[in-house]
């Protein structure tokens, strides 16, 4: 049974305004379903099939002439040569809706576009489900063993079956074909000892050093992690926005459920106990909003806030200059008035302040908001 998508509807419009959609996002996230589900009467091509790949480059501009308008090309990255004879006949034509190019390595994506295709396409993003596609789970605890991949949610495979081998899948093919890595067993070794550090301000020396490879192996290989929507970084917020840039992010996965393998974490029972259980909780909150504005089509603009007294904010949401929401993130179960007390010295009054913790209860009090984990579907709302 086909799940639709929240991004679905916006998808739908922007193809009606722009001559090329781009869709990309991590392996197996439900890409080509939606595609082939939203758009049915498009031709569909998969260019990690070298037939397909031999028979458009006989002659690029006349298959693009004969076979469109109207056309899906999947995992598009397979062949930039395309990108520059799309250009041409979009730009022949003038219309809108011509071409969707989909892809899971969003770098290589992205490098092809801005070089042929500027202007031209509308870009955007699909992350496995978010709590709204599928509902949460009355157990916390699975929600994040078991993450959010579509064919896992739908097929119910157990999560301990599924991830080691898309993890396998992942590293064999992607990184692979991204950059040349001659150990794989090293650049797979520093996949858990990111998985160690979730939730923490990155420090790439201290990484570099427990991996055994040099400082820029390390940014390289962060890159690729970040290219290939495995992980995303939080930046520091500051009133001034190039101090952005000079602080350390913090380091999240797009799904906990890969966390959670490369954590050997077995069961959800043993999640209970383990010490990285609040960094997960806080990772599955912010991987949420960040699903929530890329299906409404907007840039996540998420931050973290931190004093030099050590004070930390875990969530800034910026939806736009005067518009801010200040959130605390709390794994607890039992509410407690501490919860705002960073809220409390958050220096931003115009800012919306709330705790999203691991309870049932709402409460708005004091100018505070405490919203439940399952409740957290309509907070960009």
């Amino acid at each position: 049974m086909y799940i639709k998508r929240e991004i679905q509807p916006h998808l739908e419009k922007m193809l009606g305004q722009f001559p090329v959609l781009s869709l990309t996002g991590p392996r197996q996230s439900g890409k080509t379903t939606l595609l082939l589900n939203a758009f049915p009467s498009y031709k569909y091509y998969n260019l990690e099939r070298v037939d397909y790949r031999q028979l458009i480059m006989e002659d690029p501009l006349g298959f693009l002439k004969s076979n469109g308008p109207g056309i899906i090309f999947d995992e598009a990255q397979n062949l930039p040569e395309l990108f520059s004879y799309i250009q041409v006949v979009s730009d022949e034509s003038g219309a809108a809706g011509q071409y969707v190019l989909s892809g899971s390595q969003s770098f290589l994506m992205n490098q092809h576009i801005s070089q042929s295709l500027a202007g031209r396409v509308y870009i955007s993003h699909l992350l496995p489900f978010c709590f709204s596609e599928v509902g949460v789970s009355a157990d916390l605890f699975s929600s994040i063993h078991n993450g959010f991949y579509p064919r896992l949610v739908e097929k119910g495979i157990n999560p301990t079956d599924f991830y080691p081998s898309y993890l396998h899948t992942y590293v064999e093919r992607d990184i692979r074909s991204l950059k040349a890595i001659e150990d794989l067993n090293t650049f797979t070794r520093f996949l858990s000892l990111c998985a160690g550090r979730v939730g923490q301000v990155l420090n790439l020396t201290s990484l570099a050093n427990d991996v055994g490879v040099a400082v820029n192996t390390v940014k390289s290989w962060i890159s690729l992690l970040e290219a290939s929507y495995i992980i995303f970084l939080l930046q520091p917020y500051h009133n001034n926005f190039s101090k952005r840039i000079i602080k350390s992010p913090k380091l999240y996965f797009t799904d906990t459920g890969v966390v959670c393998s490369l954590l050997r974490l077995e069961s959800p029972e043993m999640l209970k106990t383990h010490y990285l259980y609040g960094s997960l909780f806080e990772n599955l909150v912010i991987s949420d909003i960040r699903k929530q504005l890329y299906n409404l089509g907007k840039e996540p603009n998420i931050y973290y806030w931190r004093e030099s007294n050590g004070t930390e904010i875990d969530c800034i949401l910026e939806l736009s200059a005067t518009n801010r929401m200040a959130i605390e993130i709390k794994a607890g179960q039992t509410f407690s008035k501490d919860y705002f007390k960073n809220l409390k010295n958050y220096p931003d009054n115009t800012a919306k302040k709330v705790v999203v913790y691991a309870g049932e209860e709402s409460i708005s009090t004091g100018g505070f908001s405490l919203i439940p984990w399952s409740k957290l579907t309509n907070i960009v709302d």
